[in-house]
């Protein structure tokens, strides 16, 4: 408490200094909430840890606009292709002949055996001995000269930035989340498939796929150039559409085919299709398939429609995907499981 001194001085007590300074530190506390809490928001966006159900996928207007601004601001314009120094001048075949000639004797097992002239045995001998002699060494798994030059961008008939572009319009028809289960039928070399392992959980992409060398591009060259061998994606060769090996607890929220089944029998891709519906989640789940579907076609309408049925598929609509990368359309046909 005050009190006066006999010489008219005031003596304030300690409790009461005390009190005072923490009354004031409160005071001062409040005062500054109310100046933080008045001030503007930071539009910045939080950091997540990854793209979210409601995220957009594909680029947006204002994504299309800002990148034809950045072209005219640096006034880039379309000019005939001209070979410069900076720009390797080589073709891949070239650049390949180059490698092959350049990495031998080593070349006996990074380029394929069939340039060596080695016969079977010794190609198991060979590569058993450098497995054993240094099986922690990245270098000791095998990569053909093809993948090494990139060869397989080329062999798909599209420019290999074409996989985004169809990633972007099956994982908007069906509204993709990270949890979602996908199914390629012939993923060739993951000009596809990279988007969905990229986006999915770990375990969540399936493919079946025939061609060794195009396997061989995606375990050996694509997956670990992209940084994506921890999402484990199960990756199977065959060509007989029997997808037991994918075991029994998957169900697929999207099946694709893209410009596979036209290259295969119509009875084995009516195989195909009984073989899925099980796997295919009821309602949710989707079958797509691009270009043409003359399996069905083929047999006419009526006869079509109830052989879908009788497999518990009805096809929903045909759809029309305008290309962002180039100047064409292509044609997906879009079915589902109807049946639980």
């Amino acid at each position: 408490m005050a009190v006066f001194s006999s010489k008219g001085v005031v003596v304030i007590s300690v409790p009461i200094l005390v009190l005072s300074v923490a009354a004031a530190a409160i005071l001062l506390f409040l005062l500054l909430s109310a100046t933080f809490s008045s001030s503007p928001t930071c539009s910045c966006p939080p950091p997540t840890s990854g793209i979210g159900q409601s995220q957009r996928i594909s680029p947006s207007p204002e994504d299309l606009r800002w990148v034809k601004a950045q072209i005219d601001a640096n006034g880039l314009h379309m000019h005939q292709n001209v070979l410069r120094k900076g720009i390797n001048p080589r073709t891949r075949q070239q650049q390949l002949q180059d490698l092959l000639h350049s990495v031998l004797p080593l070349g006996l097992y990074v380029s394929p055996f069939r340039q060596a002239g080695l016969d079977d045995m010794t190609q198991s001998r060979f590569l058993l001995f450098v497995q054993v002699q240094d099986a922690d060494n990245h270098t000791a798994l095998p990569c053909p000269g093809e993948l090494l030059v990139e060869e397989h961008h080329s062999n798909y008939g599209e420019p290999w930035a074409g996989g985004r572009d169809v990633f972007e319009f099956l994982a908007e028809s069906i509204h993709l989340t990270p949890n979602s289960q996908v199914l390629e039928i012939g993923c060739g070399t993951l000009r596809v498939g990279l988007h969905f392992i990229r986006y999915l959980n770990p375990g969540h992409y399936h493919c079946l796929e025939r061609d060794e060398l195009s396997l061989m591009a995606a375990l050996r060259y694509e997956l670990p150039s992209q940084g994506l061998l921890s999402k484990r994606p199960l990756i199977v060769r065959g060509d007989d559409m029997h997808f037991s090996r994918f075991g029994d607890d998957a169900k697929y929220n999207l099946t694709y085919a893209s410009a596979v089944f036209l290259h295969m029998p119509d009875k084995l891709v009516w195989i195909g299709l009984e073989q899925l519906v099980s796997r295919l989640k009821p309602l949710e789940g989707r079958i797509f398939v691009s270009h043409n579907i003359k399996f069905c076609s083929r047999l006419g309408g009526e006869e079509c429609t109830k052989r879908l049925n009788d497999l518990g598929i009805e096809f929903l609509r045909k759809r029309i995907h305008d290309s962002l990368l180039f100047n064409h359309y292509e044609i997906w046909f879009e079915f589902r499981r109807f049946k639980a």
